[in-house]
């Protein structure tokens, strides 16, 4: 019997290495079932080999390679042959939603131009168009023209991936697939949380997947599948020998989840960033995360967060490393509030930072238009492609694929309509289209519009404390208990009055500006994105995302929230950018004056409660200077 099972294993493997030499976890599987005792039926079948009977394979094996088969045939029409208009330069895409959108690598599409040329399995050439890029996480968004049912990818979930998961790489290395059929790697996912530094640009790839799925140029951009055909992950870097032509066996692909989170912001046609803390960090003696500076003023800063403080946890998440730091940060957009709780004297304080941006828009702009110069190398780090002392040189990494010379574009009337250029704006046509959106969720407050006279409010707050709120042309005030406030509207000196609330008052007069004149009373309008709101942060896919339309006037910005029936969650409002944030969230609607208004206001500042009150009545008079000031 011993024998039996060494001969059967020796047997069964050199059958399925035959026929599957690139699916080794596979291999494992059927391997490990056949060795369970009782399980004796490859040994019947083989008994008798030696007597040149015909090899069978075991089903388990045909099931397997079928369900793998279907699964590639399922997804294949997903995946997008990307080729620049002159047809000289390209690489890869997965469609992601029927109306076309599909993703890809910022350094596949900088080169290709605003409009390009995109291949699906059915033998058709699409054109698409530029909507958003991110070139630090080196993803772009792009959109195909023609159809609203086109063939997309299914969503999987990143953060479930294991070492060993098996995993395939498709796309159009080296340009192969003419016909726009895509090629198939197959292999495992070698490593996770993978951190790469940039190399030779500014191109920064956090928390990201390793595969040993084989990745060449030209795969740049395309999907990466799991066994169950989910998109996990967009292919994008890979280490190379021979002057960047041998595969080494390394790849990286950028996480879905993290893709997730900038998703919105993608979509809203503008140049996405990444963020900053607004403090440095260094390992402590025993590996942790100690913070190293704090910069005066920065959201971090306003929450209390100083230097010598231990980071115990970030987003959600225990940090262990500097590097285990650096990929979390690395995976939101600015802008957001993410939980953090960090240690001082033995105590544990929990605190909300809001991530401030990790460029400045001219240098986005740079990256964007392919002039800017790769960031300052970090002190006694080696430089990209240069060994470190005592080890052996490393694989270069994937050049572009993309080209740098735009082609002449010949387009058509329709095509044009789709692209408008602005400064800070990958593509300004989206970002009208979404301002225009959530613009039209206001018609339901509409009631509001030319009622600009003299607001006067009552209430009380959660102790039962009366509250008085007046909002005039003159400015805005407010009596709560014995004390009161006042903020002028004259000269535009906004102030955080009540202090420690972040300058609700002046928050109060923009809202009131925005509902009796509409936002072409702000100089500049524009759709952010989506985001939570107040670190309200689960996983990457039950994570509420809230649609966010930012407003500016007289040097203050509102950034105002939309649920996704189109409700307002509330609104922030920042006086200018070294001043906290109030943050005002609507926890109940009602009707004032006969017109929908928040009737419970929840006001917070540097991830502090100011305040919950509630306004029970509502009384407009004609505008008097001495009323609104008293």
């Amino acid at each position: 019997m011993q024998y039996a099972i060494r001969f059967d294993c020796f047997r069964l493997m050199m059958v399925i290495g035959l026929m599957i030499p690139a699916f080794p976890q596979l291999l494992t599987r059927a391997f490990a079932d056949q060795i369970v005792p009782g399980n004796t039926s490859l040994s019947n079948d083989t008994q008798d080999a030696g007597q040149s009977q015909p090899e069978k394979i075991p089903a388990i094996v045909k099931e397997a390679e079928q369900k793998r088969i279907q699964m590639i045939r399922d997804v294949s029409p997903a995946v997008v042959a990307i080729f620049s208009s002159s047809g000289d330069g390209g690489g890869s895409g997965v469609l992601i939603s029927p109306d076309g959108f599909a993703l890809s690598n910022f350094h596949v599409t900088s080169g290709a131009g605003n409009f390009m040329k995109c291949g699906l399995n059915d033998g058709k050439l699409y054109d698409a168009v530029i909507v958003g890029i991110d070139p630090t996480g080196d993803v772009a968004l792009i959109q195909l023209q023609g159809r609203q049912d086109f063939p997309f990818a299914r969503m999987g979930n990143s953060d479930l991936l294991k070492p060993g998961d098996a995993v395939f790489a498709m796309g159009n290395p080296f340009l192969l697939a003419t016909d726009f059929t895509p090629t198939i790697t197959a292999g495992i996912v070698s490593g996770l949380h993978r951190y790469q530094y940039p190399a030779g640009t500014f191109l920064e790839y956090a928390d990201c997947i390793q595969t040993d799925a084989s990745i060449n140029p030209g795969n740049s951009g395309g999907p990466l599948f799991n066994l169950q055909g989910e998109l996990i992950g967009i292919n994008g870097r890979g280490s190379f020998e021979k002057r960047g032509r041998v595969n080494s066996g390394a790849g990286y692909a950028i996480s879905i989840n993290q893709i997730r989170y900038f998703l919105g912001h993608l979509k809203s046609g503008r140049i996405v960033d990444h963020a900053t803390l607004g403090a440095t960090v260094r390992s402590g003696s025993s590996r942790e995360v100690l913070v190293d500076q704090v910069l005066e003023g920065s959201s971090a800063w306003n929450a209390g967060l100083r230097e010598g403080d231990e980071i115990v946890t970030f987003a959600g998440r225990p940090m262990g490393s500097v590097n285990q730091f650096k990929n979390v940060l690395g995976i939101f957009p600015k802008g957001w509030s993410l939980p953090m709780v960090y240690r001082r004297d033995g105590q544990k304080q929990e605190i909300l930072v809001e991530l401030a941006a990790l460029h400045t828009d001219t240098e986005l702009m740079e990256f964007a238009s392919g002039g800017a110069a790769r960031p300052a190398e970090k002190p006694g780090q080696p430089k990209p492609g240069q060994p470190k002392p005592g080890e052996k040189p490393t694989p270069q990494e994937s050049p572009p694929e993309g080209h740098s010379e735009k082609p002449a574009e010949k387009l058509s009337p329709e095509l044009k309509k789709l692209f408008q250029s602005k400064a800070g704006f990958t593509n300004y046509h989206f970002n009208q289209r979404e301002q225009k959106r959530l613009i039209g969720h206001l018609a339901s407050l509409s009631g509001w519009r030319g009622a600009t006279g003299l607001w006067k409010f009552a209430g009380d707050d959660a102790k039962g404390t009366n509250l008085s709120l007046i909002l005039s042309p003159d400015g805005a005030g407010m009596q709560w208990g014995e004390t009161p406030f006042l903020q002028p509207a004259a000269g535009a000196n906004w102030i955080d009055e009540p202090p420690s609330s972040g300058g609700f008052l002046a928050a109060m007069l923009h809202w009131k500006w925005l509902l009796t004149e509409g936002p072409e009373a702000f100089s500049d309008v524009y759709y952010l994105g989506t985001q939570p709101l107040d670190g309200q942060l689960g996983d990457a896919l039950n994570t509420q995302l809230y649609d966010a339309l930012v407003l500016s006037k007289t040097g203050a910005t509102m950034t105002v929230f939309f649920r996704e029936d189109g409700v307002i969650a509330g609104f922030d409002f920042k006086a200018s950018r070294d001043q906290p944030t109030c943050n005002i969230r609507f926890s109940s609607w009602g009707t004032l004056g006969g017109h929908p208004f928040p009737q419970v206001l929840k006001v917070s500042s540097s991830g502090r409660s100011f305040g919950e009150f509630t306004l029970k009545t509502f009384e407009q008079k004609s505008s008097t200077s001495s009323e609104a000031t008293r």
